[in-house]
């Protein structure tokens, strides 16, 4: 079953890598890292300072809106996913 958590988180943090790289204007500079605890895990996204405001979208649209499809893609988990954008 870990492996099975490991793989998900993966994908996961690889799905948020292929959103924010198709908003930005600078996607070799997108990172994406997870911070694994008991019952959360935490994606962690930074980009470049000039595309912050594409993946965060005016009035915070475009970040809820991936922190909505993270939430659907980890529904059948038992860890919490949250979204930081650094």
């Amino acid at each position: 079953m870990a492996e099975e958590n490991i793989s998900k988180a993966e994908s996961i943090k690889e799905l948020v890598r292929f959103v924010a790289e198709s908003l930005v204007d600078k996607p070799e500079e997108v990172s994406v890292t997870l911070k694994e605890e008991e019952t959360s895990v935490t994606v962690q996204l930074s980009v470049a300072q000039d595309d912050m405001g594409k993946v965060i979208g005016k009035q915070g649209r475009i970040a809820k809106a991936i922190r909505t499809v993270v939430k659907a893609a980890s529904v059948k988990e038992d860890k919490k996913y949250i979204v930081e954008i650094l």
